[in-house]
């Protein structure tokens, strides 16, 4: 019983923090085009991956829903990053954050797609370096 009302819990949490998102203005947009990924988007226009993710909550992990002509937002009003780094083969978040002047709890901080320890970097992922957020 107690597991379902947890389970309930959590989806009510997650369908309003969709809301939320959905009511912040799109500043930003791109029109997907034959053959992008998030990835190649997210280098292309500057953003993180995570930017682009957490601009569009329709968008799968494996970002395979998108497809040409939809029109998918880049970023969202309070949500802004001031430089972008494409991950290279060898790069690690030490190597990433003192290329930027920032310590790696700042860029984990600025990159909730990262975890604690950076073990998820690879290359080809676009991360920011900072991010920048005023109160909406």
């Amino acid at each position: 019983m107690s597991s379902a009302i947890l389970r309930l819990t959590l989806l009510a949490v997650a369908a309003v923090g969709a809301v939320a998102q959905s009511q912040i203005p799109c500043v930003r947009s791109y029109t997907v085009q034959p053959g992008d990924t998030c990835d190649g988007i997210s280098a292309s226009e500057g953003v993180s991956t995570f930017q682009l993710a957490a601009s569009n909550p329709g968008i799968n992990n494996d970002c395979s829903n998108i497809f040409p002509s939809q029109v998918i937002c880049l970023r969202r009003a309070c949500l802004s990053c001031s430089t972008v780094h494409v991950v290279e083969p060898g790069d690690t978040c030490t190597s990433i954050a003192s290329a930027a002047g920032i310590s790696v709890p700042t860029l984990i901080a600025s990159n909730p797609n990262l975890d604690s320890g950076c073990t998820n970097v690879y290359p080809g992922e676009v991360s920011l370096y900072h991010l920048v957020s005023a109160i909406c």
